[in-house]
C-alpha cells in the first residue's frame, strides 16, 4: 500500500496485515465518548472514508454498524457510504460490503487515462477503472458515485472531457469532479508536476459541467453532480453546516451544544499507531468555535452549495442575527457575486467562480 502524490489526507503507507479488529473496538471505544454529543438524535448517514477503508473486510464493518446501531438509532432510509478504489482485490468484497449493509459507495477513479493513473500514483488500472461500476451495480449498488480529477499534467480540455463521458457511460448516481490542487506536505508539492494555465482550466471546467448537465447530473456543490434526487446526504449535512461526530484517527467532528450556546470542533488523534494506544488519550482537540469565527465557518460551507441556503439558516445555525453580515451581503450582491434574493444565501454563477474572493469578505 503507497500514498498518492497528491494526497494531503490523513493516510499512511504500510506493509503487512492490518490490525483490523483492534482497530474497530478503538473506533467503538472512540463512540462510546462522544455519544452525549448525540443528544437524542438518529444518525442519517455514515461515511466510511480516508485512506483505504475497502482494505478492510466485510466482517470488520458488520461488527461496526451492529455496534453503532446498538449505541445510536438508525434513519430508517440512513446513507452508508464506504470510500473504495478499483483494484481488482476490493472490487471482490463489494458484494460483501452490501450484504453487511453499507447502501452506497464512492469509488476513487481519478482517471481512466492510463498515463495519468501512472503519473497520479494510482495502483488501478484503466480497465479496472471501468470495470468498478458494473462490480458495484452487479453486487447490488443502485447508488454510488465516481470520483475524478480534471486539470491533471498536461491534460487537454478533450481528454478531461473524455474521462468525464467514460464515467458518464458507467452510469453512476453521482460524480465528484473537481480540480487537481497541489497541496503542503505532498510529493507533489515537494515536486510540481506541470499542470494546465487557469484559462484552459477554466475551459476544462466550462466545457465539463456543460457535459454533466447534458447527461442529467446536476451541480449541487463546486465539485458534485448528482442525477435527481441522488446528492450525497453526507455532503448536504457537512455544506448545510450540520453535526457530525468524528470517530477515527485524525477525524474530525463538529457539534452544537444548546444549553451551553457553543458549538464545537473536535479532532481525534492523528496517527494510526497512538490511536491505538489504549493508553493515550483519543481526542487531540475539542474547542469552541469563536463567536467572531461563526460567519465565516458558516458562508464557507453554505456557499458552496450551488442553490445556497435559506437565509434563516444563518441564524439557525450560528445563534447570531442576520445583521452581522449585512454590510457584507449587500456588498457582494452590489458586486454580481451573491444571488440577489434576500430569502436565500447562494453565490452567482460569478460567485462560485471567485468563491475565494467572496469569502474573504466574512473573515
Amino acid at each position: 500500500m503507497r500514498k498518492c502524490p497528491y494526497c494531503d489526507f490523513n493516510s499512511h503507507q504500510r506493509e503487512g496485515e492490518l490490525p483490523e479488529a483492534a482497530y474497530v473496538e478503538r473506533l467503538l471505544q472512540d463512540l462510546q465518548l462522544d455519544l452525549p454529543y448525540v443528544q437524542g438524535r438518529s444518525l442519517q448517514s455514515i461515511f466510511i472514508g480516508g485512506g483505504t477503508p475497502s482494505l478492510f473486510t466485510a466482517a470488520a464493518y458488520e461488527i461496526l454498524l451492529r455496534e453503532i446501531g446498538a449505541r445510536i438509532a438508525f434513519a430508517p432510509d440512513i446513507e452508508i457510504t464506504l470510500e473504495a478504489n478499483p483494484g481488482t482485490a476490493e472490487l471482490e468484497k463489494f458484494s460483501a460490503y452490501r450484504e453487511v449493509g453499507i447502501n452506497r459507495l464512492s469509488i476513487g477513479v481519478q482517471s481512466f487515462d492510463a498515463q495519468q493513473l501512472k503519473t497520479l500514483g494510482r495502483i488501478h488500472d484503466s480497465g479496472e477503472a471501468l470495470q468498478a461500476a458494473a462490480f458495484a451495480r452487479n453486487a447490488g449498488f443502485d447508488n454510488f458515485n465516481l470520483d475524478l480529477m480534471f486539470a491533471l499534467p498536461g491534460q487537454t480540455t478533450a481528454a478531461a472531457c473524455l474521462d468525464l463521458q467514460l464515467a458518464i457511460d458507467c452510469a453512476p448516481t453521482h460524480i465528484s469532479w473537481y480540480q487537481l490542487t497541489i497541496e503542503p506536505n505532498t510529493e507533489f508539492h515537494a515536486r510540481p508536476p506541470t499542470v494546465p494555465v487557469d484559462d484552459a482550466i477554466a475551459d476544462m471546467q466550462e466545457a465539463g459541467i456543460a457535459l454533466l448537465s447534458q447527461h442529467g447530473y446536476q451541480r449541487y456543490e463546486v465539485s458534485a453532480y448528482a442525477q435527481p434526487g441522488r446528492a450525497s446526504r453526507h455532503n448536504l449535512n457537512y455544506w448545510q453546516f450540520g453535526d457530525y461526530l468524528g470517530i477515527g484517527a485524525g477525524a474530525h467532528g463538529k457539534i452544537t451544544l444548546p444549553e451551553s450556546n457553543r458549538i464545537i470542533r473536535t479532532r481525534k488523534t492523528r496517527m494510526p499507531q497512538h490511536y491505538l494506544d489504549i493508553t493515550r488519550t483519543l481526542t487531540a482537540e475539542c474547542r469552541s468555535i469563536p463567536v467572531a469565527e461563526l460567519p465565516l465557518e458558516f458562508m464557507m460551507n453554505a456557499l458552496r452549495l450551488c442553490e445556497g441556503c435559506p437565509t434563516r439558516l444563518f441564524t439557525g445555525y450560528t445563534g447570531l442575527p442576520l445583521a452581522v453580515i449585512q454590510p457584507q451581503l449587500e456588498h457582494l450582491r452590489w458586486r454580481g457575486l451573491l444571488c440577489k434574493d434576500p430569502e436565500r444565501l447562494q453565490a452567482s454563477a460569478k460567485g462560485l467562480e471567485y468563491l475565494n474572493e467572496v469569502l474573504l469578505q466574512f473573515m
